[in-house]
């Protein structure tokens, strides 16, 4: 029987490779090309719960149809080699995204996206993404990542 559990909590933890669990905040630029177009800052909020995982909010206000808009998109992402200190991380992942202002029709949008960040084991980092969300948006900037001591 111990020996069964102790083969279990083996199983249970992140294989070498994987990424430790991380919490994530992120400040950048996002622009979308639609029929609509939308433009401004963006800021992030991510957790990694260990693996190659990412829950991922970001929230952008800036420019929607030359008034001041909102565009917020939530996704669950994969990240290829989530321990790399060193070289680039590509990441994929799917999700929902709502884009609206005051006075301007609003629209929600399944959104896919896929992106390169620099060293996703590091504390900090550059991102950029390219994504399908009602038109194609295109996002870069910095992630800031909180992991656990001696990582």
């Amino acid at each position: 029987m111990a020996l069964a559990a102790g083969v279990a909590a083996l199983a249970a933890a992140p294989a070498r490779g994987q990424g430790p669990p991380a919490t994530e905040a992120g400040a950048g630029v996002a622009v979308a090309l639609a029929r609509r177009g939308f433009w401004g800052p963006e800021l992030g909020l991510a957790r990694r719960p260990g693996g190659q995982g990412r829950l991922a909010l970001a929230v952008a206000a800036g420019d929607y149809e030359g008034v001041l808009g909102v565009r917020v998109a939530a996704t669950a992402q994969f990240l290829l080699t989530a321990a790399a200190r060193a070289g680039v991380t590509p990441y994929a992942g799917l999700g929902l995204a709502f884009t609206g202002a005051d006075g301007v029709r609003g629209a929600g949008y399944l959104a896919a996206v896929v992106g390169l960040e620099s060293g996703a084991g590091r504390r900090a980092g550059w991102y950029g993404e390219v994504g399908l969300s009602g038109g194609v948006r295109l996002a870069a900037g910095r992630r800031w990542r909180r992991l656990p001591a001696g990582w």
